[in-house]
């Protein structure tokens, strides 16, 4: 074969290999968190690579900042953007500061989605709560509620004063304590999701309010903080530590007392979702109200007019169902 006919024959297989299915472009989804080194959101990465396992043709990138900061988050997505990812899913330290960054990198055809604490409309093509926040409100309260039969002092310890989800989740609680006579709200304070600093604010709950009888978390980190801080003030059985938390880091609490129950949904569930419908959003699916997207194994997301959908209920945790699942998540 002479070297033209060569050089064509390389030509018509090249172009063969190009126009092969089994070559498509692989779809990189990168997985936003409010900060590395938490274990709820390591345990929503685990969701996101199964369901990249599932598709097949994902890339998961992992990331966030270090701290719970919209400035970090910002740097990350100019950094994905950069990148050229196909889609970002995130979950937001703050709702509005995202925005312009977000809307960059939609402007650059990138899919955006923002999953457990929401990024204003503008700044995204839908949202995924992990569930009703009427019912994640409601549920906290009641927890704690549920072990007070005589009423009494309760604190609220949050995530950062501007954690979109923590804010939500506070104001639903407060409409529903008209329905749990004799639980008093006393405070709401910030420990910024980091560890020393939830701990430091427990412990100012205790010394301010020495007739407090339940702290209630709705962030993993607050929970697991308070709870240690509630043990070394060797109030276990006074003072009860409820919310929201991952059974894998509460199964002390809960066998210690310092926790009688908590709620969570599967982190695990969460990332997986997420990952589903960013993918599913980047193939062309719609996000219009009443739009209705595949989330795998996690059924359907319906959207509504603010582009937001729940995946499931909180589900509680207590000592009959500790140990089953602290070893999953």
């Amino acid at each position: 074969m002479s070297f033209w006919k060569k050089a064509l024959t390389s030509v018509a297989v090249a172009a063969a290999l190009a126009a092969t299915p089994a070559m498509a472009e692989t779809v990189r989804i990168a997985l936003v968190v409010k900060a590395l080194g938490i274990g709820f959101f390591e345990a929503a990465n685990k969701g996101a690579e199964e369901a990249a396992k599932e598709l097949g043709d994902v890339e998961i990138i992992y990331t966030g900042p270090t701290d719970t900061t919209a400035e970090g988050q910002i740097e990350v997505i100019n950094s994905l953007i950069a990148q050229g990812v196909n889609a970002i899913a995130i979950s937001a330290n703050d709702k509005d500061a995202l925005v312009p960054a977000l809307k960059k990198a939609m402007e650059r055809g990138i899919t955006v989605i923002s999953w457990d604490s929401g990024v204003a409309p503008e700044g995204r093509q839908m949202h995924l709560n992990p569930s009703s926040s009427a019912l994640i409100g409601n549920t906290i309260i009641k927890l704690a509620a549920d072990n007070m039969p005589d009423g009494g002092d309760v604190a609220i310890l949050s995530a950062s004063a501007t954690a979109t989800n923590q804010n939500i989740w506070i104001e639903e609680a407060k409409k529903v304590l008209p329905n749990y006579p004799g639980i008093n709200l006393v405070d709401v304070v910030y420990g910024d999701d980091l560890a020393d600093k939830s701990y430091r604010e427990a412990q100012g709950l205790i010394a301010k309010y020495p007739n407090l009888k339940a702290i209630i978390a709705p962030t993993t980190v607050g929970i697991l903080a308070a709870s240690q801080a509630v043990t070394d003030a060797g109030l276990i059985g006074k003072v009860n530590v409820t919310g929201l938390g991952l059974p894998s880091e509460m199964a002390g609490a809960v066998e210690s007392g310092a926790t009688i129950s908590f709620a969570i949904w599967n982190p695990i569930d969460l990332g997986y979702a997420a990952t589903m419908l960013a993918y599913n959003i980047n193939k062309g699916a719609a996000t219009g109200e009443g739009a209705e997207i595949p989330m795998g194994r996690m059924g359907t997301a319906k959207l509504d007019a603010n582009g937001e959908a729940a995946m499931s209920d909180p589900f509680t945790y207590d000592k009959s169902n500790i140990a089953e699942f602290k070893s999953i998540f």
